[in-house]
This record gives C-alpha cells, sequence and structure tokens, in this order.
C-alpha cells in the first residue's frame, strides 16, 4: 500500500505497505511533464513489488498468524526506515506530535486490518475492496460529475465481485478490507500534513515506529514465540524489505521522473497486480466474472484520477 504526499489526495495503492504498502511523506512534488519510461517502469516495479510481497506474507500466516506477519513486516520496516532516516526528535511541536502519531495508527491500523482481510479473502479481492477508499476520495476532492460515474462503476465491480460467490468472499473478510479502506483514506490525508511538518523520510521513519509500537502487542500474543524462530525472522525481514523497502525506493526514484497523475493512474492497476500475484503465489483462481470486476475497479480508478484534474 503506497500513497504520494500531493497537493490534494488523489488516488494511490499504500504498501502496505503497505503497503501496501506506500512512498515517503516528505517529498517534492513533480512539476507537470512528459513521463519517461524508466519511471513508468519504476512504479511498476514498485506496485508489484508491494502486491508480490503481501502474497509471501500470506505464505507465513499458518506459522506466524496474520497479526505476527504485519508485526513482523512493520517491526523491520521500522527499524530499517530509522536507521536510512535518523529522524531528527526535537524542535517538533505538540501539533507535528500529533499528526505523525495520528498517521502511525492509520498506517498500523491499515496494516492490520488488510492483513486480517487476505487471511480470509481472495487477495485480488481485498486489494479492490481496500481501493474503494482512496477512489472516493479522489471522487469526493474533484467534485466533478464524471466523479459519480467513476463511483458507479467501481461500485458495479464491486457487487459483481462478490456476487454468487459470497462462500469465498466472507462476510469477515470483507469487512477487514473495507475497513482498511479507511484507514487508507486517513493515512493518504495525514501523510500529507505529515510531509508538510517533518523533512525528508522523518515523519514516515516515526509513523512506521508508532505503527510497530500498535502491531507488535498484537502479534506476540497471536503467535508468541513462534516469532522468534529464524525461518518466520527471516521471512518476516524478506516481506519487509518486498513490500516496504523495495518500492519505498522505487516510489522515491519515480517521482523525480513522473507527474503526479501519471503515477496514480499507473498504482490504480493494483488490484489487477494483486489478483495476479494471488494466482501465482497462493493459486487463487478468479471466474471471469470476477477479472472482469477488478477490470472494471482499475477502470474507474484510472477515470476518476484522469477526471480528477491531477497534475
Amino acid at each position: 500500500m503506497t500513497s504520494t504526499a500531493l497537493d490534494s489526495p488523489t488516488f494511490t495503492t499504500p504498501t502496505t505497505t503497505t503497503p501496501p504498502t506506500t512512498s515517503a511523506p516528505g517529498l517534492p512534488r513533480h512539476s507537470a511533464g512528459r513521463g519517461t519510461l524508466a519511471g513508468v517502469g519504476l512504479v511498476l516495479a514498485g506496485t508489484v513489488s508491494v502486491q508480490f510481497g503481501s502474497a509471501f506474507a500470506a505464505l507465513l500466516f499458518p506459522r506466524a498468524g496474520a497479526l505476527g506477519t504485519v508485526a513482523l513486516r512493520v517491526a523491520f520496516a521500522a527499524v530499517l526506515l530509522l536507521a536510512v532516516a535518523r529522524p531528527r526528535l526535537r524542535g517538533h511541536t505538540r501539533a507535528d506530535w500529533a499528526v505523525v502519531c495520528g498517521f502511525g495508527l492509520a498506517l498500523g491500523g491499515m496494516n492490520i486490518l488488510f492483513y486480517q482481510a487476505i487471511d480470509r479473502i481472495p487477495l485480488g479481492a481485498a486489494v479492490t475492496f481496500e481501493v474503494l477508499g482512496p477512489l472516493l476520495l479522489s471522487v469526493i476532492v474533484s467534485r466533478r460529475a464524471a466523479g459519480l460515474l467513476w463511483a458507479a462503476l467501481a461500485l458495479a465491480g464491486v457487487y459483481l465481485l462478490g456476487r454468487g460467490d459470497f462462500d469465498r468472499l466472507s462476510v469477515a473478510g470483507v469487512a477487514f478490507a473495507l475497513g482498511a479502506a479507511a484507514m487508507w483514506v486517513a493515512y493518504i490525508l495525514l501523510n500529507s500534513r505529515t510531509g508538510a511538518r517533518f523533512p525528508r523520510l522523518d515523519g514516515l521513519a516515526i509513523a512506521m515506529a508508532v505503527a510497530a509500537l500498535v502491531s507488535l502487542p498484537l502479534g506476540i500474543g497471536s503467535a508468541g514465540g513462534t516469532l522468534l524462530e529464524p525461518g518466520v525472522l527471516g521471512l518476516g525481514l524478506v516481506i519487509a524489505i518486498v513490500s516496504s523497502g523495495v518500492p519505498y525506493t522505487l516510489e522515491l526514484l519515480a517521482l523525480r521522473r513522473l507527474p503526479a497523475a501519471t503515477f496514480a493512474v499507473l498504482t490504480a492497476l493494483a488490484p489487477a497486480l494483486a489478483a495476479l500475484a494471488g494466482y501465482l503465489v497462493l493459486h487463487q483462481g478468479l471466474s471471469a466474472t470476477q477479472c472482469a470486476a477488478i477490470a472494471m475497479v482499475v477502470a474507474a480508478s484510472v477515470g476518476a484520477v484522469r477526471s480528477g484534474g491531477g497534475r
């Protein structure tokens, strides 16, 4: 799951990070201009990394559980970011700390809820539900009539995704994915505000540390000593790198080459790439109807970004 610190919220796809999934706040916004082929490749590579990282994370669920897995991912990501950014902790106001702590809570909540979702429903479906949050936010911010049409297309796609297949799309899984969608909206809004208050990667590093403080007690309570097994720790580190470290780096490079709107359109491909990762890594097949539903949500996301007039 990823998001970028734009002047106004637009659709982007986490980290999760993210992600995902997502990129660091405080990055300079790229001025309108021609995107390069290299920039496009970097965005797509980052999105693929996030989604395949989530797929590999699901492989750890039988040993560490969803809560244990997200705890490892967020904790390792926090350590890596703190080591790289070495954020300055002094000289900030209470308002600054309130914003960055809120950002960390949103980041942690988004990851916890998303991992709970992919523990219950296919990865492609979970990401499709999750992107509804940023998509609807983009529609609201654009304040254009066309945005309502894109929202209707997305909702139609979501309806098709669950129609006749609720045995696979459990109510709990869908609820967790929608909760992650709400957290993603908070993440986007607080990401931008954090970027305005903290330089470079400082805000993201501090927020990731807050997310780790939230997720670690839950993971330890769920998985216990299993989290200390060498194999579990090793896979957790790999997941943190693939789902956070690699995407953040690639997005940093991509945002220097691409306009923000182009970046957002490319990351709108997340549901389709998540479905592909789920198929290749987790052997989660989707019906033709479900593939069409995901395509509708991707099209709606791209359309919402384009009609929103992002620069």
